[in-house]
């Protein structure tokens, strides 16, 4: 039995060490299953996700989400604060060998703002001057603030400064695109036996609706400290599934689990539940330009009803805290103060006062208000949405409830085929304009209420001429109140980010914005057997021996587990075989 026991061991210290020598493979869950892999094309954090790992922009995270040298080695700004010069790094290239040079980003932001391609975030690079006439059509691309100096410089002029440029410039929208790939094979060029990159990762497979490969690009500048060699992002919108794959060794990380799971994660694998401050706002949108949205008292009453902090402690129950505000707390750059006039109101008054509204606007027993409420078919919108239809019964007003998956609810707000809808933006980066923008009659489709008010328009726009950063602190703050007033929005909670992530994964670190770059992440392939071994033990305990043989029988075994997974994961890497099924 000793012999079997130093053989055992042996074999499994030789596994370990093939598998910390050969290819790692990094399995993560991710939401949803993208809708392109086109960054201009864009929208959801599930994309960008898989694009961040493959495209760099100018600027990019770093582990703390914090923005750091990308694509461009260095810049500066001019003492105004309107023009930004980008020197790009010397060893760019594509994972074609091309190199990336200037015009690839002037090619790139002129395309992202070109009115046929009607990209849905090109609102969020208008700081860029003449983009929003670019944009529409108005103004010529050559007249957009963006111009290649020279070969390795980028040249950004601005509408007015903006401090989080840098920031800003880590976004999918920002990222180049192979200008050479893109124009021969036009909208196929995200295929991928075409598609290039100029990040850390380049596409090497998609299966819809089953998973994204990427492998590591030898080109990429860093490439040297690049740990993880294949990343598979899988498609986990079955967040109770995605903690029985996550339990059972199948994903490393995943992003996103039920509220009805966490107090079970909490008591059962806490070291690997993340939690975290997280700058997210979920909120109800209204379609104002469809009676009796556009009627504020109408609104005003709905949004009165909502108990956020029964939503927030007893349904969600993660750390989220009940909204006022559209602007989370701590957000940089801002004044708090703006919220709802009734946040300090009694619940039982405050619907009193909102059936006195709706009384108003000509809805009462005999012709209560009737609306279909769009929500995500998720479970915790689906109990969410289940809690706003009874509070809005209790003060005469009837919700009918609409569930779409993620993808289709939101492709349904931006069609304006909605009355009420569920809305939730995390934001882009650490500055209150990229939450008060979504209320902005500029933003296009991203104000998915069409609240076409030019008065919040000009507020916003008078706060980004400002240099005192103070000064501009108290005119966003005025213009957040002033939309609030009117509420073609109103907010429910703030979120926290959530996570399951396996000890064996290292340099994970929590930020506020929760973006993590498989670049900066490792694999501990002696604890990712130590993962399987212990969920092995757990899931074969009826059989494990008192006499302890059968234990480490049962040990065995979750080695021998793990090691054929690691097996299977290197199969996928190298040759695109045995890829784990969603």
């Amino acid at each position: 039995m000793n012999f079997i026991r130093r053989a055992a061991m042996a074999a499994m210290i030789v596994l370990a060490t093939s598998a910390s020598a050969f290819a790692a493979t990094l399995h993560r869950g991710n939401m949803n299953e993208p809708d392109t892999l086109d960054p201009h094309r864009a929208t959801g954090s599930w994309e960008s996700n898989i694009l961040g790992d493959m495209f760099l922009g100018l600027t990019t995270e770093a582990a703390d989400g914090t923005p750091i040298p990308g694509a461009a080695e260095s810049w500066t700004v001019s003492p105004d604060g309107l023009v930004y010069t980008f020197t790009l790094r010397a060893d760019g290239v594509w994972s074609d060998g091309t190199p990336v040079v200037a015009d690839d980003f002037v090619y790139s932001i002129r395309r992202l703002m070109d009115p046929v391609l009607a990209a849905e975030y090109a609102s969020i690079l208008y700081v860029i001057k003449n983009a929003y006439g670019v944009n529409a059509g108005t103004l010529q691309p050559e007249e957009l603030g963006v111009r290649a100096i020279d070969a390795r410089t980028v040249e950004i002029t601005l509408e007015h400064p903006a401090a989080y440029l840098p920031q800003l410039l880590m976004h999918q929208t920002a990222y180049p695109v192979p200008r050479h790939v893109v124009e021969q094979f036009g909208a196929d060029w995200t295929d991928p036996m075409h598609m290039v990159s100029n990040g850390a990762y380049q596409l090497a497979a998609w299966t819809p609706n089953d998973h994204v490969r990427v492998e590591k690009n030898p080109r990429f500048h860093d490439a040297a400290n690049v740990s993880i060699d294949t990343v598979i992002f899988y498609p986990t919108d079955d967040g109770t599934a995605a903690i029985k794959r996550f339990r059972a060794g199948e994903l490393d990380m995943n992003a996103g689990f039920p509220s009805q799971q966490v107090p079970w994660l909490r008591d059962n694998i806490p070291a690997e539940t993340r939690f975290a401050t997280f700058i997210n706002t979920r909120f109800i949108t209204f379609l104002t330009e469809r009676a009796p949205f556009d009627d504020v008292r109408v609104r005003r009453a709905l949004s009165m009803a909502i108990d956020r902090e029964t939503i927030a402690a007893k349904i969600m129950g993660a750390g989220e805290l009940p909204a006022y505000s559209l602007v989370p707390p701590g957000m940089s750059n801002y004044v708090a103060g703006a919220q709802h006039d009734f946040a300090a109101t009694p619940l039982a008054q405050r619907q009193e006062q909102a059936r006195a509204l709706l009384a108003e606007a000509g809805f009462g027993a005999g012709n209560p208000l009737r609306f279909r409420y769009n929500y995500i078919a998720d479970p915790d919108s689906r109990r969410v949405a289940a809690a706003l239809q009874e509070m809005w019964r209790a003060i005469g007003a009837e919700a009918e409830l609409v569930a779409s998956e993620k993808k289709v609810h939101y492709n349904t707000v931006r069609a304006r085929d909605y009355e009420v809808g569920e809305g939730n933006w995390i934001a882009d980066f650490d500055d209150p304009v990229n939450f008060l923008f979504l209320a902005q009659p500029s933003s296009g489709d991203m104000n998915a209420s069409r609240w076409p008010d030019m008065a919040f328009e000009e507020m916003i726009a008078r706060a980004n001429q400002m240099t005192d950063a103070g000064a501009r602190a108290l005119v966003l703050r005025d213009a957040e109140q002033y939309m609030l007033d009117a509420a073609p929005l109103t907010p429910l909670y703030f979120g926290v980010s959530r996570n399951l992530v396996g000890l064996h994964v290292k340099g994970y670190v929590d930020n506020i914005t929760n973006v993590h770059r498989s670049r900066f992440l490792s694999i501990d392939e002696g604890a990712r057997v130590s993962r399987g071994e212990g969920a092995a033990a757990s899931e074969g305990e009826a059989v494990a021996e008192a006499d302890g043989e059968g234990g480490f029988f049962a040990t065995i075994w979750g080695w021998i587990v793990s090691a054929w997974n690691w097996f299977l994961g290197l199969l996928c890497s190298w040759f695109g075989v045995a890829c784990p099924q969603s």
